[in-house]
């Protein structure tokens, strides 16, 4: 393969201007575009970690199953999460490209990926709703003369405007609000400790009645875990591609591994604490409660942080399904409006009522797409050197399907589904996602060598620059 020094760079005039916005939503991030220090790329993803469902994870589980299951739960998801957030961000940053492009080459073709692109934003509409619910029962908790419906419009249209410019813009956003979230936070502890615990003896030995240390309980709160472990891995691939080529290493890291150890570990240690103390499994209720008026704009703030986050990107797979469907390319902020939205839609549906099921889905399949880009990037085109040595996203060189990766989603989904709703007995139920990635990984293997790297490329490129490649 013909090797050249200089970056692949856009020359268009529609690429210039995606360059000028910081979007970057369907074309790789040229290496002139890798300007961000690690220390910021990781502030903004900690506007995910920073939100409630973690510390509401961890306090359903310990209030549920009791505070050591919950607390063995929260490690397993550090270590599970941080492990392929770490393996995605190093290709991510390699590239320059994040899942929803990396998934063409790895795996799917171009149409393939942008179905995986589809169900990925249709999550990230999901927590949106979920998120920004969470917030709109907060302040009704507090103002409960404002209805609900209408603080969820407003929650709802109000993070567009606060998503409107790129990274660059989240990066200011996050590092000015999380002073102001780590103060309130410390507040709420403070004044927790004033407040008779409503559940009495130790916070951390709490055991609900007929529950007991690992068993059953343990499985359970795992499979809760697994149902969130799978969209912060991927994630954190949407900013590690703006790393600076000379923080490659650290940026890899600390991209990859601490906002899992933040979101997971951190916020669910939080979580539990809060739950068992005030004998609630929603941090929305409970903060007003210690708070008042400043725990409703503790949640604000939280779920605002979170909520900027999840439309860019929501409004980045969304971009990239449309363009490479329908050829439909209107530009990343038609795509905020549409999925803030879309949130507002499941908002006032009632999201909040099948988040269970809702999250049992997203966990089988975005675990599946993790542990399929991972040993496509791996074992089959490291190891088994299958098709070419680095990801391939531009369509004149891809097929539209390649079955490696569209049959082993598609089959370890429904396979894991299945586990998870319970047909395939108690303890696949409770690792159901776990269970689908192993699938999806075992399939990807046996489809490539079957064969044999046909679909991963029509012809063979000469513009690509060896430090993208993977071995």
């Amino acid at each position: 393969m013909a090797e050249i020094s200089k970056p692949n760079v856009f020359t268009d005039e529609e690429s210039s201007k995606e360059v000028k916005k910081d979007d970057f939503a369907l074309e790789k991030v040229p290496l002139e575009g890798r300007t961000m220090g690690w220390k910021s790329i990781t502030n903004v993803t900690l506007g995910v970690a920073t939100a409630m469902i973690f510390m509401q994870m961890g306090s359903l589980m310990a209030v549920n199953f009791g505070s050591i299951n919950a607390l063995i739960a929260e490690i397993y998801a550090t270590v599970v999460a941080g492990a392929l957030g770490i393996g995605i961000c190093y290709y991510a940053a390699k590239s320059g490209l994040n899942v929803n492009l990396l998934a063409r080459g790895g795996g799917f073709g171009y149409i393939g990926a942008s179905i995986t692109s589809l169900i990925y934003a249709l999550n990230f509409i999901m927590y949106c709703a979920i998120e920004g619910a969470i917030m709109a029962f907060a302040v009704h908790e507090y103002l409960p003369s404002i209805p609900v419906w209408a603080l969820m419009v407003i929650f709802g249209l109000l993070v567009v405007p606060l998503n409107w410019f790129g990274i660059k813009q989240l990066d200011k956003l996050q590092k000015w609000s999380l002073p102001i979230f780590i103060i309130l936070l410390g507040t709420g502890f403070f004044l927790a400790f004033k407040i008779t615990p409503k559940i009495a003896g130790n916070v951390w030995t709490y055991l609900p009645q007929g529950s007991e240390v690992g068993g059953a309980a343990l499985f359970a709160c795992i499979g809760i875990m697994n149902g969130l472990v799978g969209i912060m891995a991927l994630l954190v691939s949407d900013y590690a591609r703006f790393i600076k080529k000379e923080e490659f290493k650290i940026g890899v890291f600390a991209v990859g591994f601490i906002p899992q150890l933040v979101c997971f570990l951190i916020m669910g240690i939080i979580g539990i604490w809060f739950g068992v103390r005030m004998a609630e499994v929603n941090p929305g209720i409970y903060f007003v409660q210690i708070l008042g008026i400043g725990g409703a704009l503790f949640t604000i703030l939280t779920q605002i942080r979170i909520n900027i986050t999840n439309l860019y990107s929501g409004s980045l797979s969304l971009a990239s399904f449309f363009e490479n469907v329908f050829k439909f390319k209107p530009g990343r902020t038609f795509w905020v409006v549409f999925t803030s939205i879309a949130a507002i839609i499941l908002m006032l549906g009632g999201v909040l009522d099948h988040i269970g099921n809702l999250l049992t889905f997203q966990g089988v399949f975005l675990l599946s797409w993790a542990a399929i880009l991972v040993c496509d990037a791996v074992v089959v085109k490291k190891i088994l050197k299958i098709g070419p040595n680095y990801f391939e996203h531009r369509q004149e060189y891809l097929y539209a399907w390649n079955p490696v990766g569209v049959i082993s989603i598609i089959v370890s989904s429904v396979i894991g589904s299945i586990a998870a709703f319970g047909y395939l007995g108690v303890f696949l139920q409770n690792v159901a996602a776990f269970f689908a990635a192993i699938i999806a990984f075992v399939l990807t293997i046996v489809l490539a060598l079957t064969t044999k790297g046909k679909y991963y490329s029509k012809k063979e490129a000469d513009d690509v620059s060896a430090n993208e490649f993977i071995s």
